[in-house]
């Protein structure tokens, strides 16, 4: 009898990762909610400039940071009234 399809371990490690690095630029942006993509990679020294990357572009798609450029970013209206609302507050 065939196994229904579960995802391979290691892809279950690198959703993993890929949360792990969401919320570590997130929280970046609500410290300080105006970055430069080489000021962020600074600031994320530990995490590689690409998986930055992927998360920023993941977390653009949904809504939660804004993108013009490599050079300007923000967070989004929404999730600027989430942080002062307190309902995400560090």
């Amino acid at each position: 009898m065939a196994q229904p399809n579960r995802p391979h371990r290691r892809d279950a490690l690198a959703r993993d990762d890929q949360v792990v690095v969401e919320r570590a630029v997130v929280l970046q942006f609500l410290a300080e909610p105006r970055w430069s993509r080489a000021g962020l990679e600074v600031a994320l020294h530990d995490i590689p400039p690409s998986d930055i990357g992927d998360a920023l572009a993941h977390l653009e798609a949904e809504g939660v940071v804004i993108l013009d450029g490599e050079q300007v970013l923000v967070a989004s209206p929404c999730a600027r009234r989430l942080d002062a609302l307190e309902l995400i507050a560090i």
